[in-house]
């Protein structure tokens, strides 16, 4: 048996239809159900039962001698949310105390952490071991994430454990996610509603407005990665998933137009006042780790990755 948090989720119900999509049925799901627009994304699916967050370390207590491997994707991932309360009790003591209950059963763990662990880049974006306490993410949520690799990494461990760094992931089932929604999504809304696009203004003189970078990854590459520690539990760590390759919003806001077969209609707005003292112009994954442990699956393209969410799935707002 298979355990998914954050499974009605962006992440996690994309990574519930590639484990479907291989066969998979007999998974537990975990996450906070009581939202009807994230269970939508759970439509079409095959599992076993779903477990309420609230009454899942219980379940995990009581089960675990059931359970055969645990994805636990999830967190609180708002990254404007400055209570350091919520993030200690979501995204560390619960992710603590599931580890611990892996660690003592054996469990194989593969968990979400995040690009944000590595603030503006001072470190660089290496997937080392002896950079993650030199760390200095930007936010609360970054903290959080990053307080937890740290962690991790003084434990005695599970038979096998990936903390899974995600960049900026996008792709199909983020229509719940609001403003933290990724910019194809707040794109194709913004055209639909003016028929123009607006990006951030950068408010860096090294950097031209629309340019700042980003590592941007499709969703069914990162669900690719996770399914393949799921088969592959070789050497334990920290583990960036990006592309490898920084691309300019510019880029991504021009692939979104084109999907749309409409002509680019690009202006400016300020970076908002609450998000850009920690706002990250560049992020770029050093992706010789992953690549060493085997995985060779090439990452979609930018303009890929665009056009097949946007024709396939925005277009209709249908689920994956």
């Amino acid at each position: 048996m298979i355990v998914l948090t954050g499974a009605a989720g962006f992440i996690g119900s994309c990574l519930l239809r590639k484990l479907n999509d291989e066969g998979l049925t007999d998974i537990v799901l975990v996450d906070d159900f009581s939202r009807s627009d994230k269970n939508r994304n759970l439509e079409g699916k095959e599992f076993y039962s779903k477990i309420d967050r609230s009454d899942f370390l219980d379940w995990f207590r009581a089960h675990a001698d059931e359970v055969s491997f645990v994805f636990h994707l999830g967190a609180r991932t708002d990254t404007t949310e400055q209570s350091t309360s919520i993030f200690n009790e979501l995204n560390l003591d619960f992710s603590k105390a599931t580890w611990q209950i892996c660690g003592a059963n054996n469990i194989p763990l593969v968990y979400a952490s995040s690009a944000a662990t590595y603030g503006l880049g001072e470190m660089g974006y290496d997937d080392r071991h002896d950079i993650v306490p030199d760390l200095r993410p930007l936010n609360p949520y970054g903290v959080s994430k990053n307080d937890f690799d740290k962690w991790a990494l003084q434990q005695p461990c599970p038979v096998f454990w990936a903390g899974l760094k995600f960049f900026n992931v996008y792709g199909p089932n983020e229509y719940h996610k609001g403003r933290m929604a990724s910019v194809i999504f707040q794109t194709v809304k913004q055209i639909r509603e003016t028929g123009g696009m607006k990006l951030f203004r950068s408010h860096r003189p090294d950097f031209a407005d629309g340019h700042q970078l980003r590592d941007f990854i499709y969703v069914k590459d990162v669900v690719d990665v996770c399914y393949y520690f799921y088969k592959n539990q070789h050497e334990s760590g920290l583990y960036n998933v990006g592309t490898g390759l920084a691309r300019p919003f510019w880029d991504l806001a021009v692939a979104t137009f084109y999907a749309m077969d409409l002509a680019p209609n690009i202006s400016f707005v300020d970076t908002p006042a609450d998000i850009r003292d920690t706002y990250q112009y560049f992020t770029e994954a050093n992706m010789e780790k992953l690549r060493a442990a085997g995985y060779d699956k090439p990452f979609y393209t930018l303009e890929d990755g665009v056009e097949d969410y946007v024709r396939r799935y925005l277009k209709t707002e249908t689920i994956w």
